[in-house]
């Protein structure tokens, strides 16, 4: 490490002490890219192996009433494996001006100043520690993710007995453990972004195209059983045989705030013509989820979640000379298709006033249909960020299809 620069005798070392689990943290600030606000790495032992787990902390923009202002929030987060840390972090120091290594031998700071000049300070004691020393530094206890996940439903709840996801015991069918945790990962991101509902009064829920409505039923749940929020929720369908029963498992649940309609997505209105705070939609098809989020918007849903189906239309409807390459092939054409369909989905809902993303709802091992779109309600719709996301949306439709579009 005698000829080594700073940035690379850290990162070095930062790939020693991890190997040696002597490492308790690393914090990387004062990025480069402004467009960052910070990375810790931390070990996590996953699957029996241990790693870095990177958490990126991103700046986004948080409308908070009439002024938008800058919030760092949680962007991303993965897993490095200890044979691929050195090209990793390698790239990573690089990329910022100031990282501090804590580990059980000591603490060590990286800084670099505008003009480049790098300092590394407190790197010779955790290097003899690593080399040997007399004192040999204490290994940290790994958490990680090989414990059992605590899920927000048990299996023992009556509506998933009555769905046929359990038996009288409680104990989750095999055939049924897949949508068991679909229904679980479902909440999950319902929590995530429960305070951005009314903290006080009735919510106000939709489930469109709900099918056997799993997912009505969990939601339902949650808020009323869970949270203690009083909820009225309506699934809306247009089988009515499906609609029926899962009316008549509500009534013998006593799940009175919770009702079923056979009816035309496009035409229906929720009761009384009530605001409604969240709509959710799980697997819609094809065309029907473009229904579905068209719906939500109009009535200016606070929180939208829905998992889209297959993506049919655009394949249909594809006809851009610049991607004739990728057309041709029509296993790359759908796949293409898949991801451009839900692009336009996300910024349509952007030109009408919600901050947008897609999140994965479970493994994709289990189903392919494990995109979950996400819409919350920030922004005024005449304003010039979504005048801007609107006229992206109507250049990307026309480039793909050589239609043009107004919104």
């Amino acid at each position: 490490m005698e000829n080594s620069t700073p940035a690379a005798s850290l990162a070095a070392l930062l790939c020693d002490t991890a190997q040696d689990e002597i490492l308790v943290k690393a914090v990387f600030s004062k990025p480069v890219d402004k467009a960052v606000s910070r990375v810790t790495l931390t070990l996590k032992r996953v699957k029996g192996e241990t790693v870095l787990q990177q958490e990126t902390l991103r700046v986004a923009d948080v409308a908070d009433t009439e002024v938008n202002r800058k919030k760092p929030v949680q962007a991303s987060q993965e897993n490095i494996r200890l044979p691929d840390a050195p090209a990793v972090l390698s790239a990573l120091v690089g990329e910022f001006d100031q990282i501090n290594l804590m580990t059980t031998a000591g603490n060590c700071e990286l800084r670099r100043s505008k003009g480049g000049k790098e300092t590394l300070m407190g790197a010779t004691p955790i290097q003899k520690a690593l080399n040997g020393g007399d004192n040999t530094p204490k290994k940290i206890t790994i958490g990680g993710n090989d414990k059992a996940k605590r899920r927000i439903l048990s299996g023992a709840e009556p509506f998933l007995m009555e769905l046929g996801v359990s038996d009288a015991s409680g104990r989750v069918h095999d055939k049924k453990q897949a949508k068991y945790r679909q229904i679980n990962r479902f909440l999950e991101l319902i929590r995530d972004v429960e305070s951005h509902l009314p903290a006080e009064g009735t919510l106000h829920i939709a489930d469109l195209c709900c099918g056997k409505s799993y997912l009505s039923f969990a939601v339902y749940h949650y808020f009323t059983a869970i949270k203690g929020r009083a909820v009225r929720m309506v699934g809306v369908d247009m089988k009515a045989e499906v609609m029926a029963e899962c009316d008549a498992i509500a009534r013998n649940l006593g799940m009175e705030g919770l009702s079923f309609i056979c009816g035309d997505v496009t035409r229906y209105e929720f009761p009384e013509g009530a605001q409604v705070h969240m709509v959710i939609s799980l697997h819609a098809c094809d065309i029907a989820t473009d229904i579905v989020l068209d719906k939500a918007s109009e009535w200016g849903a606070k929180v939208i979640l829905s998992t889209p189906c297959c993506h049919h239309d655009l394949n249909r409807r594809l006809n851009s000379p610049a991607l004739a390459f990728v057309a041709e092939h029509s296993m790359l054409r759908q796949k293409l298709c898949d991801a451009a369909t839900d692009t336009l989905r996300l910024k349509k809902l952007e030109a009408n006033g919600y901050d947008v993303t897609a999140l994965e709802l479970i493994d994709p091992e289990e189903t392919p249909k494990n995109i979950m779109l996400r819409g919350i309600r920030r922004y005024d719709p005449k304003s010039s960020r979504c005048r801007k996301a609107a006229e992206e949306y109507m250049a990307a439709y026309e480039f793909l299809t050589g239609e043009k579009i107004e919104l």
